[in-house]
């Protein structure tokens, strides 16, 4: 399991705040045994100056040596120190910081404090919110000017003995928030081995995972000895507490399921869905391309431009009608458009160009349902078949607020036919080595990739159906054989 340590100057510096033996002086930690621990280490660094050369700077250097995973990291250090690596960085939330400030008569300065990326000024709240996500710092001072325009003349780490009481409280606050394996005062340590997040969203309306799919992950990860919690959109300032990260909530590029996988792949988690794959299946487009170069079996496919001319007489020379007119980064089914005619094309065309500038047209493949294919590092771990919902063409219908779906059966994969399987694999492998579900058409015995989902569904009572638990112990323990790649415990095979 991981273990975490804050680091101060002075034993005194920490006398406002609940005592902790993890509390220790940098002295204490120059002479920490650099030997291989039984889990994470994490240090949080709080030393006054973080110039160079510095017992701060040497704080995080040392840390990063040791392969402990520190806050702030020797990169961030060395990003604060000029302003010409952080004022570019900045400059492009400063307009939206202005709407938020009132603009005054006089120049003026102001000074303020984000601890752990949050603020006691309500109008500071989103841009000590991105400085913490961009300059992870325990403590940053910030320094704002208005000559004719706000600008930020300085911005360095700095220390909780920076603060006033109030920016205290919330520094107490933040930091039992942020981890509160600190204040485990007393407490039995837990027998897990590692911790792993699963990335939820109470909020949205049809997620990858149930609630009950979610239980049996967590489960699953006591028994292989992963202590398990569930994190919100909210929580990116908790990945270091983690080994890994297993993402359950809808992926996208522009969202935050994109930024904690990066985040999160930054700080050496293992993380599903990694952002390359996240990156790679969430945009039709790109996958189009994918199976063209690498020659996997698909409906035949044309990448189309807002500013082509004569689009409809080069669809119709290669492609049928029914024609199927998608949006890059379409989800569950929305986005998607079938054309039964010229007329029907051109306006769907015009419709969805409207939201992107490359649309994706196929031609139609009839199927009473689709094949969902679950590969986990290129081999497959559970079948379904997705029945299209009655009278409609989709297994999803969105009316309104309102979705419906057909039914479905799960089957053993190897009931599967082999051509299935060998489509659905042909397309993860150019991909990665992820958890994907890959939708094939079959006709005639031979699979036609539609797409490979970064994101799968897994819900109880749905893809388990055939495995049961062992769905789920399956993929957390390919969870645990990574994270004990990563610790080193293990060799890759």
């Amino acid at each position: 399991m991981s273990q975490t340590y804050i680091v101060v100057d002075q034993a005194k510096d920490w006398s406002a705040f609940l005592p902790s033996d993890r509390v220790i002086t940098f002295t204490q930690y120059l002479n920490l045994a650099a030997t291989k621990s039984q889990g994470r280490t994490r240090i949080i660094n709080l030393c006054k100056s973080s110039k160079y050369l510095s017992d701060g700077y040497y704080c995080s250097l040392l840390a990063e040596s040791r392969g402990h995973h520190v806050m702030p990291s020797v990169r961030v250090l060395n990003d604060l120190s000029k302003k010409d690596l952080y004022e570019l960085e900045i400059s492009q939330w400063l307009p939206l910081l202005a709407k938020k400030l009132a603009k005054p008569d006089a120049p003026m300065e102001m000074k303020f404090h984000c601890v752990f990326g949050k603020t006691i000024h309500p109008e500071m709240k989103e841009f000590a919110r991105k400085l913490f996500e961009s300059f992870p710092s325990p403590v940053l001072e910030v320094t704002l000017k208005f000559r004719k325009e706000w600008q930020v003349t300085a911005l360095f780490s700095t220390s909780q003995s920076k603060l006033n009481d109030a920016e205290e409280t919330l520094f107490a606050e933040s930091l039992e928030a942020f981890s509160n394996k600190v204040w485990s005062k007393g407490r039995i340590q837990r027998a897990a081995k590692f911790d792993m997040a699963i990335l939820v969203n109470p909020e949205e309306a049809m997620p990858p995972s149930d609630d009950q799919a979610i239980k049996k992950f967590i489960q699953a990860g006591k028994q292989l000895g992963i202590h398990v919690d569930t994190i919100g959109p909210k929580d990116i300032m908790r990945l270091p507490e983690y080994d890994g990260l297993f993402i359950r909530e809808t992926t996208n590029i522009d969202h935050h399921t994109y930024r904690f996988a990066k985040k999160a792949e930054g700080l050496g988690l293992v993380v599903m869905d990694d952002p390359q794959s996240i990156m790679r299946c969430t945009n039709k487009v790109y996958l189009a391309d994918l199976f063209n170069t690498h020659k996997v079996p698909c409906p035949k496919t044309r990448i189309v431009h807002k500013g082509e001319s004569n689009v409809e007489d080069a669809l119709e020379a290669v492609i049928s009608y029914p024609m199927v007119v998608k949006i890059p980064d379409g989800a569950f089914s929305k986005g998607v458009i079938k054309a039964e005619n010229r007329e029907a094309l051109t306006e769907s065309l015009n419709t969805l160009f409207k939201k992107s500038s490359l649309l994706l047209v196929q031609e139609y493949l009839y199927t009473e349902f689709d094949w969902r294919i679950g590969v986990l590092n290129n081999k497959p771990i559970f079948a379904c078949r997705y029945y299209m919902v009655k009278n409609h063409w989709q297994i999803y219908q969105h009316t309104g607020s309102k979705s419906q779906s057909g039914g479905f059966d799960t089957l053993p994969t190897f009931e599967v036919p082999r051509r299935v399987l060998q489509a659905a694999i042909a397309a993860t492998k150019p991909i990665g080595e992820g958890l994907y579900g890959v939708d094939v058409k079959e006709i005639n015995g031979r699979g036609y990739v539609i797409e490979v989902n970064d994101n799968p569904s897994i819900d109880r009572g749905v893809e388990d159906k055939y495995l049961g638990d062992e769905l789920y112990m399956q993929i957390m323990s390919e969870f645990l054989r990574r994270m004990q790649m990563k610790r080193g415990d293990i060799h890759a095979y």
